[in-house]
């Protein structure tokens, strides 16, 4: 399960973080999550919650951004939701030279801090990346 390896990532961008703001102890984490990024959503919820255990994390929620996926038809320009599993080939030419636009996103894009609602992390949207161990 490699949402275990994606859920220690997110722990440790955000634990190694500096904490300009003056907070110590994050309530939640943002994250973007696109449909193609091959991440089971409640698996991460899970993972994630575990990965916490002991650090300032400890008790944060993992509130999750879903970004659908969508292709752009090289020959032609239309374009579509892909769905999963992703239709790649164009509904309107039939071509299969796609371009995906959106779909693959796995950003943290906001830390709640105590009692406060989610903000933008002052160091914008931070790619996660999962170890390999």
């Amino acid at each position: 399960m490699h949402e275990m390896s994606v859920a220690v990532a997110m722990v440790e961008q955000v634990t190694e973080a500096p904490a300009g703001d003056g907070h110590a102890k994050v309530s939640a984490v943002v994250l973007r999550l696109g449909e193609l990024a091959g991440v089971v959503a409640d698996s991460l919820r899970f993972c994630f919650s575990l990965a916490c255990a002991g650090t300032v994390l400890e008790g944060a929620e993992l509130l999750i951004d879903h970004v659908p996926g969508r292709a752009r038809c090289a020959p032609c320009g239309a374009e579509w939701a892909t769905g999963m599993p992703p239709q790649l080939c164009c509904p309107q030419c039939e071509g299969g030279r796609a371009e995906l636009l959106a779909g693959r996103e796995m950003q943290i894009v906001a830390l709640r801090h105590g009692e406060d609602g989610p903000g933008p992390d002052p160091a914008g949207p931070v790619p996660v990346h999962a170890k390999e161990s």
